[in-house]
């Protein structure tokens, strides 16, 4: 056996499904010895996409994904999509090749520190030194990723290496009880909340952890304390519930930005500040906050926390679960009741549009979400769609919006959605993409094609990179050239084998989204995007005064 087949048969015992990537010369060894294997290698047409793909299926499963590439030029392709990954909390193991041990210590052919390169964007990185530390590393890579808070871990396998004779068995992988918080803790962050007026809950990425998700939502049941999601917590309680603020995020003040002006008492759980900085929604450091978390709060100016729990998530709020369940309290909670029903109202203004030409976002939103089941699955790219989304754009079930927003990196949604697809088959998947957006990973559709994963890809068009053009005019009344031109994107499709749609017309656009669900190949639905509501959305916001 040599070092990378020893590799292979400790991925294995990972219970490893697939691998994501692009070989390279230097990976020859691992990729022969995946041959024989029962992992599945998907190739992807660039290493970005496949970073993406692996981004995608370890924030769905929970298990931490592989990606794997060349060195050099191979490694370097990779970073935005693990350093995406690590950032958004998705677990994640990185595979690259190195030059033959021999030459790195000199100047040599696409040799370069990879190792280093990707220390600031994982949890951790290491090369293989010798084979027989193999299963050591792997397994330690594994445990790092899917740890709390989950994070991509990187390996680096030499060529020459990869073929000395190696011995050792895998690792066997063990589940074990993450630590819990400490009962008095626990106490003083219920005879907090039992003492506040008006207490609201900010339900962050870690909250949609499935566990976690279904005691937030007995939590809120009992005490009726209203949950505000953040773009990457959508789906921890869901749309249809009474309690539910629907999402916070947009850097403007907003209907629910109002209930948070309003309360006394703010309760984290799950909370990134990566997501949505704390001086948007605390900007007088007026607010008792209640940090519950995996780890501790960061340290922060406007993020002061008086209680921190600190511990597995689901358990902390099992924990004042069982608490209020003895002693219920009763909250002023009508303000977010008000704030609820204005947003309510706001959505679905413009569901019966009947525009031509262009479309508004509020309708194209509203049309995806009837044509979405509760367990479909949406991935929003990066751009002026991304804020449409994740305002307007709410879900019944955790993991069924996937929105990157720790990183924010264009590009996301097209490989995502094909990972999507592989791990939830039988689910309607969409990538809702601009147009800049979705041509940085067009390639891919030729993935999504060969692999037989069904999905649909809307393309929001303006030409342009509408977002810049969009903060730009917010800031200094004007913006600089951001505008460019597309190819046909039908002709586009259908030269990949896929289908294409075009859609000019508001009223037409239900009926396409069925017709694009209904095909046997990836769809591309492009629809004239009207974003003059980009400009009427801010104005809208910056005239906004809170009900009291």
């Amino acid at each position: 056996m040599n070092a990378a087949e020893l590799f292979v048969k400790c991925l294995e015992a990972e219970t490893v499904e697939y691998i994501f990537g692009v070989p390279g010369e230097e990976n020859a060894h691992f990729m022969i010895a995946l041959e024989g294997s029962s992992i599945r290698f998907i190739l992807a047409r660039h290493e970005q996409g496949a970073a993406f793909m692996a981004d995608v299926y370890g924030r769905l499963t929970g298990r931490a994904a592989v990606c794997l590439g060349t060195l050099g030029p191979g490694a370097t392709n990779l970073t935005t999509g693990v350093a995406d990954a690590n950032m958004d909390r998705a677990p994640m193991v990185v595979i690259t090749g190195q030059a033959d041990s021999r030459r790195q210590h000199k100047e040599s052919h696409q040799n370069m520190d990879v190792v280093q390169m990707f220390k600031p964007m994982t949890k951790w990185a290491t090369p293989i030194i010798h084979p027989d530390n193999i299963p050591e590393v792997v397994r330690k890579a594994f445990k790092l990723a899917t740890t709390e808070k989950p994070g991509a871990c990187h390996i680096e396998l030499a060529d020459d290496i990869a073929h000395w004779d190696a011995k050792g068995v895998p690792i066997p992988p063990k589940q074990f009880r993450r630590p819990v918080p400490d009962d008095k803790i626990v106490d003083k962050a219920a005879e907090l909340i039992r003492n506040a007026k008006r207490p609201i809950i900010l339900a962050g990425n870690g909250a949609i952890r499935r566990r976690a998700a279904k005691q937030l939502r007995h939590f809120a049941e009992q005490t009726g304390i209203g949950v505000a999601c953040t773009f990457m917590g959508k789906g921890c309680v869901s749309r249809q519930a009474p309690y539910s603020l629907l999402t916070i995020g947009l850097q403007a003040k907003d209907q629910v930005s109002c209930a948070f002006e309003a309360a006394d008492l703010v309760i984290t759980l799950g909370y990134d500040l990566v997501e949505y900085h704390p001086n948007v929604w605390n900007k007088g450091d007026d607010k008792k906050i209640i940090h519950i978390d995996f780890l501790p709060a960061e340290v922060d100016q406007h993020y002061r926390v008086d209680v921190e729990i600190v511990g597995d998530l689901a358990h902390a709020l099992w924990m004042l679960n069982e608490r209020f369940s003895k002693e219920p309290a009763r909250f002023d909670i009508r303000q977010q009741k008000s704030v609820r029903e204005q947003m309510l109202a706001e959505f679905a203004e413009h569901k019966d549009d009947d525009t031509e030409g262009t479309i508004r976002p509020q309708k194209a939103i509203w049309d995806i979400r009837q044509a979405l089941g509760p367990n479909d699955i949406l991935l929003s790219d990066v751009g002026a769609h991304k804020m449409w989304a994740a305002r307007y754009y709410q879900c019944d079930e955790p993991n069924t919006c996937l929105i990157s927003n720790g990183f924010c990196s264009m590009g996301f949604a097209l490989p995502g959605a094909i990972a999507a697809k592989l791990v939830h088959p039988h689910r309607r998947v969409l990538a809702l993409c601009g147009d800049g957006g979705f041509m940085m990973n067009v390639q891919e559709l030729e993935t999504a094609k060969r692999l037989g994963t069904n999905i649909v890809v809307m393309i929001w068009e303006d030409n342009a990179y509408g977002l810049i053009a969009w903060k730009q005019k917010n800031q200094f009344g004007t913006h600089t050239d951001l505008a460019f031109t597309n190819p046909d994107f039908v002709m586009l499709a259908e030269s990949f084998g896929c289908k294409g749609i075009r859609v000019n017309n508001s009223r037409d656009l239900p009926a396409a989204l069925e017709e694009a669900f209904a095909a046997d190949s990836p769809v591309l639905l492009v629809i004239p995007i009207d974003y003059r509501e980009n400009a009427k959305l801010t104005e809208r916001l910056g005239q906004m005064t809170c009900p009291i």
